[in-house]
This record gives C-alpha cells, sequence and structure tokens, in this order.
C-alpha cells in the first residue's frame, strides 16, 4: 500500500475515531484490506477488532457488508458510528418489514458507507437481490465483507453456529468478489484453518497479535455455593461504584443470585440487573441498555450476554460457575477492560459447576437440531474435550495466564508469562494471576497416588472419584455395604486422609494422565496411558499447596484511582482536584448521553475523560489533542466539556484565593 494510502487511513482514524496511531494489529489488517487482500485478525478482546473494518470501510467507495451473529451488537456499532460522524445502517429482525423496505431503499441511493446483518439473513430473497444488484458493475459496490466473530463458522470452537455456513454461499453468489476479512477473539489454530475453509478466504494476510491481555488480573477458587454467594456481595460492595458483570450457568442461578444481590446491596445504591434468554425480548434489551448506560452497576446474567456486548469501562468480571471451555471463558472475561485499564476477572467454581456442565452437555442445545447423528456424537465429543481443559485450568497450581495462552498456542507469550515478565520481586509468573501471587509448599503424595492408581486397577470404569475416595478412606456408606467393596484390596488404605483430598490427588492424577475420567454426566474413573510408571521404583508424584494467603492485586483500580496515580507524574501547576474534575465531567457524560439516548461512552470514554482533566483544553485545538476525541465529537460536545473545565477551575481559584 502507497504511502498516502496509509496517511489517508491514519487520517480517518484521527477524524472519525480521535486517534493518532493504529494499535498492534491494526495496521497490518488495514494495510491489507486496503490492498485488496482477504484477511483474517485473531485479535484479543478489547484490541480493537472493529476499528480494522471500519476504517476500510469508511475510505472505500460503496457499501461495506459487516455479518454480525447479535442484534445488540449491531445496534451499539450503529449507535457509535452515527455519534463519531459516519454513515452506517443496520438490517435484522428487530426493524418491521416496512423500516426494513427503507434501509434498502436508502442503502440503493448510496446514503450509507457500512450495513450490519446477521447471518441468517444472507440469502433472505429481498436481501441477496439487493446485495447482487450492489456488487453488479452498474450498483454503488460492495468493496467489503467483514465477518465478525468468525470462530462461529467452526465446529471445533465453541460457539458453532449452522447460519455462518451461509456465509461463503453468499459472497460466491455476488457478481464481483469482495474483498473479505474475518475477525475472532478466540481461535486455536485448528479453528483458524477452519475459519480459512469454510469461508473459502483466499490467500489471506493472517494477523495474529497474540492473546495476552496484560492489563486484566485472573483469579480462581474453589469454594461452596452459599460462600460464592457471599464472596460476589462483599466484591461488588467494595467495588460499588465500577460496573461489573457476573456470569451463571444457568437461568434458575441468575434469577436467585441477581433477587439475592438486589436485596443486599439495595440499600447501597447499588442497582443489579439480569439477563437470560428465558426473560422477554422488550425485558433484555432494557437490562442490557440500563447496563450501557451507567443505570446499573452489576449485570448477572447467563452466556447469553455474551458476544458484542461493547461497553468498554467495564472493571470486573465474575463466573459463579464454571464456563463450558476455555474459548468461552476467555471471551466473557475479557469484557472487562476493553478500555486498556487495568480490571478483573474471577472464577469461583466447585464440582457442582462440572457436573450441571456434563448435564447440559448431555442435553444438547439448539444448533444440535441441524446436525445429522454423527455430527451430533462428534459434537458431543468436543464439548467434553473442551471441558476437560476447562477443569485443568481449575485444577492447576502453575500460572493461570500461562496455561490460557498455551491453549491458544501462543507459545511465546505463555513463556513469557512463566519466566516472570510483569513479576515483582515478590511474585513468581506473570504476577498478575491469584496463583502466581500464592505461595505453594511442594508435598510428596506417591504412597496415595500409588493406592489410588492401583485400586482403579482392580475396578476399572465402574466408579466415580467421589465412589473411589471413599473406599481408599474406609467409609461405612450404605452403598459401599451393599457393594460389598468393604471386602475389597485398598480398603480403608488411606483412612487417614480425608475424602476431599483423596479426591483432589483422583483429580490431578486425571489430570496428568495417569488415570483417566469418561465422559457424560455421571463420569466414572479408569486407567490413564501413564497407569504403568506407578510401579516403577523411580516413580514419585507430588503436588502443591498453599503455604500463605495469596497477596491482593492491585490491578482493579478505578478511573480516578487512575488519574490520580498520573497527576503524581505530571508537575503541571493545576487547579483542583483531578479525580473531583473527573466525576464531575463524567456527570456531565451522563446528563449528556441521556439527552441524545445514547450509552455514556459514545459520548466520551473514560480514558478521554482522563486525558481532558490532565490537559484541562481552552482551545477547538487542545480539545482534539486529548487521545479519542475525533472531529465530530469535538465539534458536538467540545464547548460544553470546555466550559465545565473553566467553571471547575474558577469555583476552586476563588476557593483558594
Amino acid at each position: 500500500m502507497t504511502d498516502s494510502m496509509q496517511q489517508m487511513a491514519l487520517d480517518t482514524l484521527g477524524a472519525y475515531f480521535g486517534y493518532t496511531s493504529f494499535r498492534p494489529g491494526q495496521d497490518r489488517m488495514v494495510d491489507a484490506i486496503l490492498a485488496g487482500r482477504d484477511a483474517l485478525g485473531v485479535m484479543p478482546t478489547g484490541a480493537g477488532k472493529s476499528i480494522c473494518y471500519q476504517v476500510p470501510a469508511l475510505m472505500l467507495p460503496g457499501i461495506t457488508f459487516v455479518v454480525s451473529p447479535l442484534l445488540s451488537l449491531m445496534e451499539d456499532q450503529t449507535r457509535a458510528l452515527l455519534a463519531a460522524g459516519a454513515r452506517p445502517s443496520y438490517l435484522n429482525s428487530s426493524l418491521t418489514p416496512a423500516q426494513q423496505n427503507t434501509v434498502l431503499k436508502r442503502a440503493r441511493e448510496g446514503r450509507y458507507q457500512l450495513m450490519y446483518v446477521a447471518p441468517e439473513r444472507l440469502l433472505e430473497p429481498r436481501f441477496l437481490a439487493f446485495a447482487q444488484e450492489a456488487a453488479a458493475d452498474s450498483g454503488i459496490g460492495v468493496p467489503l465483507v467483514a465477518i465478525d466473530e468468525a470462530h462461529c463458522v467452526s465446529q471445533w470452537g465453541q460457539d458453532f453456529r449452522p447460519a455462518y455456513l451461509q456465509i461463503r454461499e453468499f459472497i460466491d453468489s455476488l457478481p464481483q468478489r469482495p474483498i473479505v476479512a474475518a475477525f475472532t477473539a478466540t481461535a486455536t489454530e485448528r479453528v483458524r484453518a477452519d475459519i480459512q475453509q469454510m469461508l473459502g478466504l483466499q490467500n489471506p494476510a493472517t494477523v495474529v497479535t497474540g492473546f495476552d491481555r496484560k492489563n486484566l488480573y485472573f483469579g480462581c477458587e474453589e469454594m461452596g455455593d452459599k460462600a460464592k454467594t457471599a464472596w460476589v456481595r462483599d466484591y461488588v460492595i467494595a467495588h460499588s461504584s465500577e460496573s461489573g458483570i457476573v456470569y451463571c450457568s444457568t437461568r434458575k442461578t441468575v434469577d436467585a443470585l441477581a433477587g439475592e444481590l438486589a436485596e443486599a446491596l439495595g440499600p447501597s445504591g447499588i442497582r443489579v440487573g439480569r439477563y437470560h434468554a428465558g426473560m422477554g425480548n422488550d425485558a433484555r434489551r432494557q437490562s442490557q441498555r440500563a447496563f450501557i448506560d451507567d443505570d446499573i452497576q452489576v449485570m448477572v446474567a447467563t452466556n447469553a450476554f455474551g458476544m458484542g456486548i461493547d461497553k468498554p469501562n467495564v472493571r470486573y468480571v465474575i463466573h459463579n460457575n464454571v464456563p463450558e471451555s476455555i474459548e468461552a471463558y476467555y471471551q466473557e472475561a475479557g469484557r472487562a477492560g476493553r478500555d486498556g485499564d487495568p480490571a478483573s476477572c474471577h472464577l469461583l467454581w466447585n464440582g457442582n459447576d462440572f457436573r450441571m456442565r456434563r448435564f447440559l452437555i448431555d442435553r444438547g442445545d439448539a444448533a444440535d437440531e441441524a446436525l445429522d447423528d454423527e455430527q451430533r456424537a462428534w459434537a458431543l465429543q468436543n464439548r467434553y474435550r473442551l471441558l476437560s481443559q476447562m477443569e485443568g485450568y481449575c485444577n492447576t497450581t502453575g500460572c493461570l495466564r500461562e496455561y490460557m495462552l498455551r491453549y491458544f498456542g501462543d507459545e511465546a507469550a505463555a513463556e513469557h508469562a512463566a519466566a516472570g515478565a510483569a513479576a515483582t520481586d515478590d511474585a513468581e509468573g506473570c504476577g498478575n494471576c491469584s496463583n502466581c501471587l500464592t505461595q505453594f509448599e511442594v508435598e510428596d503424595v506417591t504412597d496415595m497416588a500409588r493406592a489410588a492408581v492401583r485400586y482403579v486397577a482392580t475396578r476399572p470404569m465402574r466408579f466415580g472419584k467421589s465412589l473411589v475416595a471413599d473406599v481408599l478412606h474406609g467409609g461405612n456408606t450404605e452403598r459401599i455395604r451393599q457393594m460389598h467393596l468393604d471386602e475389597d484390596r485398598g480398603y480403608g488404605e488411606l483412612s487417614s486422609e480425608s475424602v476431599g483430598r483423596i479426591k483432589d490427588i483422583i483429580g490431578q492424577l486425571c489430570g496428568r494422565g495417569y488415570l483417566a475420567t469418561s465422559q457424560g454426566q455421571y463420569p466414572v474413573v479408569g486407567l490413564g496411558p501413564r497407569a504403568g510408571e506407578v510401579e516403577d521404583e523411580a516413580f514419585a508424584f507430588t503436588v502443591k499447596r498453599r503455604a500463605s494467603k495469596r497477596k491482593a492485586s492491585v490491578r482493579a483500580r478505578r478511573a480516578v484511582d487512575l488519574l490520580r496515580e498520573e497527576a503524581e507524574l505530571d508537575q503541571r501547576p493545576r487547579v483542583g482536584d483531578d479525580a473531583e474534575l473527573f466525576e464531575r465531567l463524567r456527570a456531565l457524560r451522563k446528563e449528556i448521553s441521556t439527552e441524545l439516548e445514547m450509552a455514556p461512552y459514545m459520548v466520551f470514554s473514560d480514558k478521554a475523560l482522563r486525558g481532558l482533566c490532565r490537559l484541562r483544553p481552552r482551545t477547538r485545538d487542545e480539545l482534539m489533542q486529548v487521545n479519542g476525541i475525533g472531529e465530530k465529537k469535538a465539534d458536538a460536545f467540545g464547548e460544553q466539556f470546555m466550559a465545565a473545565i473553566e467553571e471547575f477551575e474558577s469555583e476552586h481559584a476563588r476557593d483558594g484565593a
């Protein structure tokens, strides 16, 4: 791509979005698309994938189609682009037939630069006819088709959607093939290969920016269900001024937890929302809008509140239950800290979570209806495989960040994390996950391991972990007596150990390949591929146990805390406290957003507000120096914010006189 084209891309970025440079990976994706090349971008949530297709769409003649899986995402993206001065549209089932006709009419007239569309609509006759007309020699032109959440096309991923299989047929039906750009936040090498094949990408420029979100703290804690509720309540109270999401595995759990939190937090002025597929469309839409607009602080939701939640200042994501896969967890946890500021991700789990997940897997989901028996069996096996990886994450005593990075094949970043790239003198590993902030002791449990493997060898694939542990402990339960398991060799061999402790050792033996568990809702224990090694004289089995309480992470900080830290580095004389000014500007932002019926972040982001506090602009030129403020927003809102800053400084100047 020519230098002039690159400069035009930077000019477009600055004019519409207020940034002076692209983030890592964005420039390569934009360059490839503008050079007329297919592209595949694998970029973590918060890395700015949307910019990669929005900038070219604003530069190229004609209309760009953006395939997006969620109605809410389409609406939010359209509103944000309108606020930035672009000409976007969307076409989905939320519009009446008359509204859809109006959108298509205006599109034919060339009034839109982008159109968001659901994959299910691509082959609908009316839309297909419009797209083919637009892509013809005499049409307005279709230079680019961008596919968001592209991993949905792959059955190897956690979120396969049959409608995504229509995308290639749609592209192939156009009179002139457009550039095709696919984007995802979660894709292993296998899924990436699947995306390229299923979408028919032609020699794509593949950009993988890495999966490490250094601004995110990851915590993982095993606890009972009642303890979870108390933990979440206390955490939300301690972070009452911040936005957060609490994910649950079922609708019932969402309703129960949201009710308990609302009752406990209501007196503190903390508003709680809920979101799941069992609610009506209007109720879900209202709940999501209230969260986006900062009218509620915490959202309790199932994974239905997943892809497309475009809210940059979510400061924490808590998983009250285990998600179905590492991909799902990474994507949902990645809703935190999309603005690049520090945020926290916490996973609370116990054995009941995995039993529930196995039940949900066996029950199947709506997507399975489109599969034949063989495909359905394969999908079931794949889901169990994904859940097994999630179980490994919960049980590891190693660096949590390293575990996820290795799962996604980001070996360089994983090695970086393991080596303590971000470590302090008193922390190991990444220094920003609960395991790396915990001191462990190594304990030799070779005898326990041998006893467990030897007993399973006598009754392979017969019993679950709990019953095996009960037998080894020497339990006197009715089931043990009825089955005469108290007569087995090995009964009571580990009587000095608790049942929970024995179950933990069995779990770790499974994780390391000495034992194995079957698939299904009620898994049983058998021998693993390494079982024979336990009889070797040199065999040794060690585990790590916590030697002390973990150190608290300081990574999750409020915007006002960041402001005070930044102010300490800025020696310029200033009137009044930056943090106080921030809160005043935030109130002004909320007032403007309510009046214009848009989300507060669409006016200015938290980062832009902090920039206003630091720079305190008095002219439009000074205002444009604030990162994240483009020409349209400077014209629309600049005067009001500069007036508020001037008033603030005048007040404090009088107070100081």
